[in-house]
């Protein structure tokens, strides 16, 4: 099973983003404050899991959890301020949405940018160390595929409903074949030749 906490006695919100490495639609983060004596021997990280598992998990999370919040920024700010500020962005949002104010937070991965000087903690693969880092991965991930399904009813073709929006071979096929739509990263390589779709 995974940790309960990092440090003993203080309010954590675990911090996830999904959706770094996708050609087109936002990047989505998620906060999670989790009960100190929470358990949960189902949580992992969300990229091991099946659909049913993270949908599951996304409706325990949101009613066990003391506070949560999910955010998104878009492939038009990705492409003003760059990924991973992007990213920062996403995180500090759901961190600021949050009804309960958190005395640490838990990032997952090896870099951040500091929000409003509550201490953090980078964790590599957090998400697979501590619940409330893998918590904030599965509702990250389950928004972003949800919206990403949505999407892909707009503009068939690209897959999104299966890829979410990643650079797989179909989707870089539709790409050639179809064009770039609205929700494309213009700040990504659409293809590795960098045709000129725009």
């Amino acid at each position: 099973m995974l940790k309960p906490y990092f440090k003993e006695g203080i309010i954590e919100a675990g911090c996830d983003e999904a959706g770094r490495g996708p050609l087109a639609g936002p990047v989505v983060a998620a906060a999670v404050i989790l009960p100190p004596d929470y358990e949960n021997e189902l949580l992992n990280d969300s990229k091991k899991l099946r659909k049913k598992e993270l949908e599951f998990l996304e409706e325990v999370i949101k009613k066990e959890a003391l506070a949560y919040s999910v955010q998104e920024v878009s492939h038009t700010k990705i492409d003003e301020i760059n990924i991973l500020n992007a990213s920062y962005l996403a995180m500090h949002l759901s961190v600021k949405d949050l009804s309960i104010q958190p005395e640490l937070l838990l990032i997952d991965g090896n870099r951040f940018k500091p929000y409003q000087g509550i201490p953090h903690e980078c964790i590599v693969k957090g998400d697979g160390k501590y619940m409330s880092i893998a918590a904030a991965s599965i509702l990250a991930k389950t928004y972003r595929d949800r919206l990403m399904t949505a999407l892909a009813q707009q503009y068939p073709g690209y897959g999104w409903e299966s890829n979410a929006g990643y650079p797989t071979i179909k989707h870089r096929e539709a790409i050639r074949q179809l064009g770039a739509t609205p929700y494309h990263r213009k700040s990504f390589r659409l293809l590795p030749e960098q045709l000129e779709l725009f």
